[in-house]
């Protein structure tokens, strides 16, 4: 299987280009990530989940971050060889450029479709939304998910972590 037919990534482009929920791009493009360059911050996996995490905070307006995400994604998915292909290259490039003006000349939001080039890919992409339909969420929620979600998970991680060190 092509790394990027994998579930997880397919999953990532749906969050992207269908329901622009760039957070949750950034969870399972992480899970992937993990499974296949753990640790590796400049594996073009990382690329793709900096590309999520600056559209969510382009959308919420906090364009420093947006502006360090768009950069190291450029880097890093520049060249990228077989963790960008199936994607038509130029645009991609130029949809980061764009981004990268967007938020530094403080443009309103505006949202962007992963250009994909394969056949194989978008029908992997129809198949995947059709054996898993999921509902549309609302653009509030959309905007700040990563307030609005249960933390407790994250929070009981992080006292275990502060116990050890005591």
């Amino acid at each position: 299987m092509h790394p990027l037919h994998h579930p997880l990534f397919i999953q990532y482009i749906i969050h992207f280009n269908f329901h622009e929920d760039y957070f949750e791009c950034h969870e399972v493009g992480e899970e992937y990530w993990k499974s296949v360059a753990p640790k590796d911050k400049m594996h073009p996996l990382a690329g793709w989940i900096q590309m999520a995490v600056g559209m969510y905070h382009w959308r919420r307006s906090n364009y420093p971050g947006a502006l360090r995400s768009f950069i190291r994604a450029k880097d890093k998915l520049s060249d990228a060889g077989i963790w960008t292909e199936g994607f038509d290259g130029t645009v991609l490039a130029e949809q980061l450029a764009d981004a990268i003006d967007g938020v530094t000349t403080r443009r309103e939001f505006s949202a962007y479709k992963l250009p994909i080039i394969s056949d194989d890919l978008t029908a992997e992409v129809n198949r995947f939304m059709i054996e898993n339909p999921s509902e549309t969420l609302e653009p509030y929620y959309l905007m700040h998910k990563h307030r609005l979600r249960d933390r407790t998970p994250i929070i009981n991680l992080r006292e275990q972590k502060k116990r050890r060190k005591l």
